[in-house]
């Protein structure tokens, strides 16, 4: 597990024999369908960085902030994550 956070901010190299799908998995498509980011305000673990994924998405877009909740969004802010997917029902 820890090899894997190294590799996943690109402190270590990772496996060599998983290369290839490495490369197929960075190749993605823009993400066109409506889209709500959540991301944790007391998390601890790094989520989604808005400046820099938002290219990625090309549909409606929004992204939430939620202060004060940590790991697991729908355990710790039921409301706001089922805000969040409510909202998508209806664009």
């Amino acid at each position: 597990m820890i090899h894997s956070y190294r590799h996943r901010f690109g402190l270590v190299e990772g496996e060599p024999r998983y290369q290839d799908l490495e490369d197929l998995i960075a190749v993605q498509p823009p993400i066109s369908v409506p889209t709500v980011v959540l991301e944790s305000g007391d998390d601890g673990v790094y989520g989604p960085a808005p400046a820099e994924d938002r290219d990625f998405f090309t549909g409606p877009y929004e992204y939430r902030l939620l202060p004060g909740v940590g790991h697991n969004v729908p355990q710790e802010a039921p409301g706001a994550f089922t805000d969040a997917a409510a909202s998508l029902l209806t664009r």
